[in-house]
């Protein structure tokens, strides 16, 4: 079970604390217009913004809560905080399958089992390795996402990882997500050549201050 059609643009529909667009109607109008330009599923965070996107689309959702610190395990940290997104209408449930210890103590293969066993969802594990997306594979994701590359440790790359999707496509008998730092038709074309199932492009296509910010970027300086 994956719940998402292989090919799907996913457009990631958040906005964070001091974002002027950091509201569940402002989100819900953002994946109105991600669905009219053929995204094919939302990712979204939070009880709030997946219930009010819930409410004017019937695509699936890919379902996350960012709580605690974001330095550790954040995304869906427990099973109590996976329960309320599904309640809140998502269809799939994202959350941190890296190698780091997880908040509640548990293991990640039974916060996984019991989201199939008693909440009947897929579950879509954003990882940062090849180590960690073998891992959360055999802890029963359904799907593998890139999401956490170059966010755990050193510094950030500029452009997606196209060689972990590569890596993880050839490695995995279950889909592979491809998510981070994809802005232009260029880096979809890539990280779909290297083999991935469905993509998720979020700040390129959400984050208006972001994209502003990168072209104001290029203006040259003058004197």
């Amino acid at each position: 079970m994956t719940a998402l059609a292989p090919g799907t643009m996913v457009v990631s529909c958040q906005a964070g604390p001091g974002n002027p667009l950091d509201s569940p109607a402002a989100m819900a109008l953002m994946a109105q217009a991600a669905e009219a330009g053929g995204a094919g599923a939302i990712r979204a965070n939070g009880p709030a913004d997946i219930a009010a996107i819930r409410a004017v689309t019937s695509l699936p959702i890919i379902g996350l809560h960012k709580l605690g610190d974001p330095a550790g395990v954040f995304i869906t940290p427990t099973y109590d905080v996976a329960a309320g997104v599904v309640a809140a209408g998502a269809d799939l449930v994202a959350l941190d399958g890296t190698l780091r210890p997880r908040p509640d103590g548990q293991p990640l293969d039974r916060q996984i089992r019991r989201i199939h066993d008693e909440l009947g969802v897929p579950v879509l594990a954003d990882v940062d390795s090849l180590d960690a997306g073998l891992a959360a594979r055999d802890a029963g994701a359904d799907l593998i996402a890139t999401t956490l590359s170059g966010y755990t440790s050193g510094p950030t790359p500029t452009g997606p990882d196209v060689e972990l999707v590569r890596r993880l496509a050839a490695r995995l008998d279950c889909p592979v997500v491809a998510e981070g730092r994809i802005r232009t038709t260029e880096d979809v074309r890539g990280v779909c050549d290297a083999g991935a199932y469905a993509v998720v492009v979020g700040h390129a296509i959400t984050d208006p201050t972001d994209i502003t910010a990168r072209l104001v970027s290029a203006i040259p300086a003058r004197r």
